[in-house]
């Protein structure tokens, strides 16, 4: 799985436009329901009276950022083992348009999202209203992915090396802030357009480098048996070890039904720390609900990404602030963000659980 070229495409006009094509199809009549936040049932009637049935669930959609892998056991762990249920929430799972899952978010055509701070914060700047409400995996594991013969171990070993991308401003200021920690020119690196060939094959071609998720393609590299070197963004930058994948709501859904929220966000959390705490298991869970993926790297990431989602945090989905102002700051300076924006609108942990 490349870096996700989602997270760019589609923001400016289009996101906005698709924020108000999908702003009539949002709004959801149900309320989250009076009684008991977790779903349970009335208590039983009196002797000889007719038990009330039990409450509905509430339909909610989460949208995620790109087709099923590791990064979403969590969530596949919370709705097949019934962890949203008992909270009273019947939560359906779909895969994004191409814009992404900011805009059908922001818009209330769903509930529920799986997005990445790097987009999110282009999102907020555009003036879409999506908040993040947990951290899915703790630090940053993507990095700059190269074939181990070709002898990139470090930002300075960039030079004279061509890299393959998906035309974002945001690959050459990565780049080159990682190159200048170590005074090299990111103007003797060739940039390209991979297209949609996979890392594997284009690195075969004229491509010496990539940007990955080492948890999905690096332990694809190792089960190939094609030994890669790494070049992790926050091994060089502390400001580069953003969130990626978070998981998001629209600041209307947070103001009118925060027990909505709060039973997501409970639910999300216990199925990742099943995950945390058993990834053989939930990675059959995965493997399960989308048997079409490759059952041996499903395992052999679930096992190396398990213990990287709640990694050193106190909890897991937790956020800081240092987090957001940082790769903030990061990106304004790089050009990036044009506005200054309010950091503590854009996330949220009052709905993890203590």
């Amino acid at each position: 799985m490349k870096k996700s070229n989602k997270v760019w495409q589609g923001l400016g006009l289009t996101m906005l436009a698709g924020m108000l094509l999908l702003a009539g199809c949002g709004n959801n009549e149900n309320t989250y329901g009076s009684g008991s936040p977790s779903g349970a049932s009335p208590s039983a009637s009196p002797a000889g009276s007719v038990e009330e049935p039990a409450q509905a669930l509430q339909e909610v959609t989460l949208v995620l950022d790109w087709t099923p892998n590791t990064n979403h056991t969590g969530l596949y762990a919370a709705r097949d083992q019934g962890l949203w249920e008992k909270r009273g929430l019947k939560v359906e799972i779909i895969q994004p348009p191409e814009t992404g899952s900011d805009a059908m978010v922001a818009s209330d055509a769903a509930e529920f999202g799986v997005s990445a701070q790097e987009g999110m914060m282009l999102a907020r700047e555009q003036g879409l209203p999506i908040v993040s409400i947990a951290a899915i995996i703790q630090h940053n594991t993507s990095g700059f992915a190269s074939p181990a013969a070709k002898n990139i171990k470090e930002p300075k070993d960039f030079e004279g090396k061509t890299y393959g991308g998906w035309g974002s401003p945001a690959e050459q200021a990565v780049i080159q802030s990682l190159m200048n920690v170590q005074s090299a020119d990111v103007n003797k690196v060739t940039f390209v357009n991979a297209g949609s060939a996979d890392f594997f094959t284009a690195v075969k071609k004229d491509i010496d480098f990539e940007w990955i998720f080492y948890g999905w393609t690096g332990i694809e590299a190792e089960l190939r048996k094609e030994p890669i070197n790494m070049v992790y963004l926050s091994d060089y930058s502390k400001q580069l070890d953003y969130y990626t994948p978070l998981l998001t709501t629209n600041e209307k859904l947070i103001k009118d039904k925060p027990e909505l929220v709060r039973a997501f966000v409970e639910g999300a959390a216990e199925g990742y720390q099943y995950a945390i705490d058993n990834p053989d298991a939930a990675a059959e869970l995965l493997l399960k609900a989308v048997p079409e993926l490759n059952a041996d790297l499903v395992r052999a990431s679930q096992k190396w990404l398990s213990p990287k989602y709640k990694d050193d945090a106190s909890r897991w989905g937790e956020q800081k602030k240092e987090v957001w102002s940082g790769y903030g700051e990061w990106m304004t300076k790089n050009g990036l963000l044009k506005k200054e924006l309010n950091y503590d609108a854009m996330f949220t942990t009052e709905f993890l659980p203590k």
